[in-house]
């Protein structure tokens, strides 16, 4: 099958780059590995900036939609010490250029903005072949191929399409985050409610920290962040979830309960997100006919950043496509030209959140920070 417009995963930057296409009556197809729109859990909430994720939706037509998830409250914020005391109170009063959203919710409107079989669901990428003169073939794991006049790459760190264009591979940075979750926080773990917040809560010190989050209906969503050896991470058996979570409490013998129980509490399987990046200033030599959007082309430390980059990657490539009708080069190298100086940028600021995170001197950096940033800004 051929298609003209080929865009390798449904994360938000490719739904979004179909949006945008879609909109200047553009056709794409989009192939997804998962099995279904609803086949696994989506992640917790995100805070859309108004430069990149916000201007990446009103491109797509969708800003209006994506007000109506607002996660009223989510961006208070909580600077707490390792006893508990407040070091830091932010209120969220509305005014803030952040507002929360959940992953999951923007993922459905953006699905839902698409014609219908714009997605194919269940194509997992298995090789990627150059055909000449900028068209490409795509082989899935389920047996079926599409060759492809354009080729996109919105397929994520360990992107399948990447080595057409580079031979960079993601790196371990030597941070780890281990995700757990508290419901119906507010009734059954009060102390640690209280402590997050109605926002987002930082406790950190040198190498570690609990990093939490209030989402809807009472959940308490909490990354654990440990600088380690990889080798120590997948020494533990996360399967086992009851040592899972005392092994790494054991890291923070002497916080505050409440802080504690964000870790021993946890009430679902604790999932260790290794964290690897790509090099701050990654980029390619014009190959024609195909590029990469999102962290298959930027993959950066956590910063809040990493969904509001992919979406404008994928509204900006959408914008320049159209601009460009008939010219797929041209189109791609304007594109990549802005996409190089952002990301590399992005990379530098995320590299040095995790240093004021968990650098020598936490959380002294990271009060300093807020005291010349205040959020929303």
């Amino acid at each position: 099958m051929d298609t003209p417009v080929t865009i390798i995963g449904a994360g938000l930057g490719g739904l979004v780059l179909a949006r945008v296409l879609h909109v200047h009556g553009i056709a794409a197809t989009v192939y997804e590995a998962e099995a279904s729109a609803n086949s696994r859990g989506q992640g917790g909430m995100l805070d859309i900036h108004e430069p990149d994720g916000q201007l990446a939706l009103r491109m797509a037509g969708l800003h209006e939609q994506f007000r109506e998830l607002i996660h009223p409250g989510g961006q208070a914020l909580r600077i707490l010490g390792k006893g508990g005391e407040v070091l830091l109170t932010h209120p969220d009063d509305g005014t803030g250029g952040r507002p929360e959203v959940p992953r999951g919710e923007l993922r459905r409107i953006l699905m839902e903005s698409l014609p219908a079989g714009t997605i194919r669901w269940g194509h997992k990428v298995a090789s990627v072949s150059p055909l000449g003169g900028g068209r490409h073939e795509v082989a899935f794991a389920n047996g079926s191929a599409v060759t492809t006049s354009l080729l996109v790459g919105a397929d994520g760190a360990w992107s399948k399409v990447r080595p057409i264009l580079s031979g960079a591979k993601p790196e371990y940075v030597g941070t780890t985050f281990i995700e757990t979750h508290l419901s119906d926080g507010d009734v059954r773990h009060p102390a640690s409610a209280e402590a997050v917040g109605g926002g987002s809560m930082f406790s950190v010190a040198p190498g570690k920290g609990i990093l939490a989050h209030r989402e809807p209906n009472g959940v308490l969503h909490t990354y654990v962040a440990l600088n380690k050896p990889k080798k120590w991470v997948e020494s533990i058996d996360f399967s086992d979830q009851a040592t899972a979570l005392d092994r790494i409490a054991a890291e923070f013998e002497g916080w505050a309960p409440e802080l504690r129980a964000l870790i021993t509490d946890g009430e679902t399987v604790p999932a260790a997100r290794v964290l690897h990046i790509l090099p701050a200033d990654h980029r390619w030599d014009r190959v024609p006919g195909v590029t990469l959007l999102g962290d298959a082309a930027h993959l950066i430390m956590p910063s809040g950043e990493g969904a509001n980059l992919a979406m404008l990657d994928g509204a900006e490539l959408g914008a320049a496509i159209a601009a460009h009708p008939g010219d797929v080069e041209a189109a791609l190298a304007a594109y990549e030209e802005v996409m190089f100086l952002r990301s590399a940028a992005a990379a530098k600021a995320a590299e040095e959140m995790q240093e004021i995170l968990f650098g020598d001197d936490a959380p002294q950096g990271l009060l300093d920070f807020f005291a010349a940033h205040q959020p929303g800004e």
